[in-house]
């Protein structure tokens, strides 16, 4: 663990998914000021919880914390006054150099690292696989479902990808959508709306995309989205509507309350103080 500067600290998380948006939100909310940073065209799913929102549809909304789309020049102001999240489109981190946050918080959920290195900040924490702690960052945090889910490794890495979505009423690939090919998504149905088996929810340079069991539609890529083959573009819910889709799900709970550990560890050693 590396001393942080005093505070008040800023964290940058970089991603606006749902993992990444539960830690943003939670930060937010003990205190810290905290920015999103996402790239042009997001390929949150669960919109209804995502920062990532911000980026084409305007103001998001994540469990009553809100975010805003905005230029890095008015950062520093928007973390000052803390009315929201403020979201930048910079996909390579190349604003970290002025912002010099206290935190980087690795979210975007790649399965690999895209180049996050562990002197980016004095606390660097990289969620799920494709991070090793106290190599390319200083923490990882778990994001299998099991027994270690939201666990903080301050050496070793978490565990592999299984690349199968946790199953849920007996469903576990047959729930999420996946682009079929390479092209532009176009929605036909929205998020909240239930499905049954065969019903388009959009289209892929009009190669249909349809829902393979019944349920409520949790999350959709943004329409016009650029998604390439293979991709997840959205995740049915088989316990239909009684389940809300604008609430953080327990796994980004268990996530954020993680990152928040590692920070707050991280904070008590190097000064000894809370925010």
């Amino acid at each position: 663990m590396s001393a942080l500067v005093p505070r008040p600290e800023l964290v940058v998380v970089r991603g606006g998914g749902e993992m990444a948006s539960a830690a943003a939100r939670l930060l937010f909310l003990c205190g810290f000021r905290v920015a999103v940073l996402e790239r042009e065209q997001p390929l949150a799913v669960r919109r209804k919880v995502a920062f990532a929102e911000a980026v084409l549809a305007g103001p998001a909304d994540v469990e009553g914390v809100p975010g805003r789309r905005v230029v890095l020049d008015q950062v520093s102001s928007v973390l000052e006054d803390r009315r929201f999240v403020p979201v930048v489109v910079d996909p390579d981190g190349s604003s970290l150099a002025r912002l010099r946050p206290a935190v980087v918080v690795d979210a975007r959920m790649a399965k690999r690292n895209l180049g996050t290195r562990i002197d980016d900040a004095p606390l660097v924490v990289g969620l799920g696989p494709g991070f090793v702690a106290a190599k390319d960052v200083h923490a990882v945090v778990e994001t299998q479902r099991g027994p270690d889910l939201g666990r903080v490794r301050w050496t070793g890495a978490a565990e592999d990808d299984t690349m199968i979505p946790g199953a849920v009423q007996g469903y576990a690939e047959r729930r999420v959508l996946r682009a079929p090919r390479s092209g532009v998504f176009r929605g036909e149905k929205r998020i909240g709306e239930v499905v049954m088996p065969a019903a388009r929810v959009g289209t892929i340079d009009g190669e249909p995309v349809a829902a393979s069991i019944p349920g409520l539609l949790r999350g959709l890529v943004a329409d016009g989205v650029t998604v390439e083959a293979g991709t997840k573009i959205g995740d049915i819910d088989p316990r239909g509507p009684l389940i809300d889709p604008a609430r953080i799900s327990d796994k980004g709970r268990a996530v954020a309350a993680g990152v928040l550990e590692a920070v707050l560890l991280a904070l008590r050693e190097s000064q000894n103080i809370l925010p």
